[in-house]
């Protein structure tokens, strides 16, 4: 499976929506909380190549963008070939 990263924040109802999904795809998936962390926020503003809300979502390589952006590519059957790589 491909590396699945997702910055979130607390209390963000977009990224608890777009973690259900990741889960009910059975991805595993390493989770960056910047809800107190400047360092990963600068990082993941950096990332995303100026992309400030949460979540921002990386599958390998490719920036996918937030729920919304994750959800339209599931939506199109694009999530899960990216995932089995």
């Amino acid at each position: 499976m491909a590396k699945v990263e997702i910055y979130t924040k607390a209390f963000c109802p977009y990224c608890s929506r777009a973690k259900a999904l990741l889960d009910q795809k059975g991805a595993d998936y390493v989770e960056y909380d910047i809800t107190m962390d400047q360092a990963k926020r600068a990082e993941m503003i950096d990332r995303a190549s100026g992309g400030m809300t949460v979540p921002q979502i990386f599958i390998g390589d490719r920036h996918i963008g937030g729920s919304d952006e994750l959800a339209a590519l599931d939506r199109e059957q694009g999530l899960d070939p990216l995932l089995a790589q």
